[in-house]
C-alpha cells in the first residue's frame, strides 16, 4: 500500500493543479447564470398548439356530456328532468299536471305547464316524441285509447300476460322497454329453470328503472313461479344463509349475531339493523326466507 502514496514533486503538483481545476469548476457552476433571458419563441406555431389543445379540449367535454335520447315529455321523472337542465318546481309542475289525468300533446302546452325558459325548450324540444295520434291524428282514432290503456291503467290478474311466458315482442310494447331490455328480461329468466319467481326481481334486470317496472307489472305478471326452497330466518345456520344471493359469511355472521340479540327476529324489517345488510337487495332476499 504504502508504494501507491508514494509521488514525486512532479507528481504532487499535478495532483494540487487538478484540485485547484475541479474547485474553480464547481465555483463557477455554481454561481454563474448560464440561462438564455431572451428564448426565441415562435408566436404562430405557439397559436396554432394551442388552438389544437383547444379543439381536443371540446371534443372531450362533448363527449362527456350525457346523450339524449327521443323521449315522451310525460314520462320525465326527478332524476331524467335535473339531468335535463329543469328546475325542481318545473319538474314539479309537470307532475302536478300528469296527476290530474292529463296529457302533454304539443312542445308549446310544454312549455305553458313547466315554465321553463325559451332557451332550454330550445335544447329539449327536437328530442321530444309524442305517440303517434298526436303527430298524425287521423291515423288511428283508437290509438289515444289504446295508449291511456296500455300505459295507465293497471290490468287485473286475469287481463295480465304471465311473465315467465311473454316474449321479447310483447314485452316491447310497454313505453320504456325496447329490443335490448326486452332482450335482458327474457335472458334474465332463461337464467333459472322455470323463469321468475316474483315480479320483484325486475329490478335485478340491468337498465330498467322503477318507472318502467311499474309499466311492465301493469300489464305483466308471474303465474307460473318457479319452485323456490325457502329458509326458516330464525333457525337457519352460517352455511344456509351464505347460499342465498348477496350473503356472504360476514354477513350470515352479523345476522346470526343479531338474532341472538333480539332472541329471534319478528319481522323482515328487522334485518335492516344488521351491520353491513344490503338493504337495498331486501326484497330479492326476502325471496328465499320465511319467518
Amino acid at each position: 500500500m504504502k508504494s501507491h502514496f508514494q509521488f514525486s514533486n512532479n507528481e504532487r503538483n499535478g495532483i494540487f493543479l487538478l484540485i485547484v481545476i475541479i474547485i474553480l469548476a464547481q465555483c463557477v457552476y455554481a454561481f454563474v447564470d448560464f440561462s438564455k433571458d431572451n428564448v426565441p419563441i415562435d408566436a404562430r406555431e405557439l397559436d396554432v398548439f394551442r388552438k389544437e389543445l383547444d379543439s381536443i379540449i371540446l371534443v372531450e367535454i362533448e363527449n362527456r356530456k350525457p346523450k339524449i335520447y327521443p323521449f315522451n315529455p310525460n314520462y320525465i321523472t326527478d332524476y331524467k328532468g335535473y339531468t335535463l337542465g329543469m328546475s325542481t318546481e318545473e319538474i314539479d309542475r309537470l307532475h302536478q299536471f300528469r296527476a290530474r289525468e292529463q296529457w302533454i300533446n304539443s312542445v308549446k302546452q310544454f312549455q305553458n305547464v313547466t315554465k321553463v325558459s325559451d332557451s332550454l325548450l330550445k335544447v329539449l324540444a327536437p328530442y321530444f316524441k309524442f305517440p303517434e295520434w298526436v303527430t298524425n291524428p287521423g291515423s288511428n282514432r283508437n290509438n289515444r285509447a289504446s295508449y291511456i290503456k296500455d300505459n295507465n291503467i293497471s290490468k287485473t290478474y286475469d287481463e295480465k300476460i304471465d311473465l315467465n311466458k311473454a316474449s321479447a315482442s310483447q314485452l316491447q310494447k310497454v313505453y320504456g322497454v325496447g329490443e335490448k331490455l326486452s332482450e335482458r328480461i327474457v335472458a334474465y329468466r332463461s337464467k333459472f329453470s322455470g323463469g321468475f319467481h316474483s315480479d320483484v326481481e325486475l329490478i335485478e334486470v340491468y337498465g330498467l328503472t322503477p318507472e318502467v317496472i311499474e309499466r311492465i307489472k301493469d300489464n305483466f305478471t308471474v303465474k307460473t313461479p318457479r319452485s323456490i326452497t325457502k329458509l326458516d330466518l330464525n333457525t337457519a345456520t352460517r352455511d344456509d344463509l351464505v347460499k342465498i344471493k348477496y350473503i356472504d359469511y360476514e354477513i350470515a355472521n352479523n345476522i346470526i349475531e343479531e338474532r341472538t340479540l333480539r332472541e329471534g327476529f319478528k319481522a323482515f324489517e328487522e334485518l335492516t339493523k344488521v351491520e353491513q345488510f344490503p338493504v337495498k337487495k331486501i326484497e330479492i332476499i326476502k325471496l328465499y326466507l320465511h319467518l
